[in-house]
C-alpha cells in the first residue's frame, strides 16, 4: 500500500470514530446558577435605576414648587414716573 493510501485509511478511521468531548460534571447546574445570578443582578440594577429616577423626579418637583421658576421675578428698580 502506498503512503497516500495509508493516510487516507487513517483519515477515514478518524472521521468514523465518535468524538465526544468530555463535559465536566455539574456543568448544567453551574450554568443555571450563573444565569440566575445574572438575572438577579439585572433585576436589582433595574430597580435601583427606577428608584433613582423617581427620587430625581420628586426632587425636581419639590424644587420647582419652592422656587417657581415660571414666574417673572419682581423688578429690582421702579420705573421712571413720567407725566406727573
Amino acid at each position: 500500500m502506498s503512503g497516500t493510501g495509508r493516510k487516507e485509511d487513517e483519515v477515514r478511521r478518524m472521521l468514523e470514530a465518535c468524538h465526544r468531548p468530555q463535559v465536566p460534571a455539574g456543568l448544567a447546574t453551574r450554568a443555571a446558577e450563573h444565569g440566575a445570578r445574572v438575572l438577579r443582578r439585572r433585576r436589582v440594577l433595574r430597580r435601583l435605576w427606577l428608584v433613582t429616577a423617581a427620587a430625581v423626579v420628586v426632587a425636581f418637583t419639590v424644587w420647582a414648587v419652592a422656587v417657581q421658576p415660571w414666574q417673572v421675578p419682581p423688578a429690582e428698580t421702579t420705573p421712571p414716573l413720567d407725566g406727573w
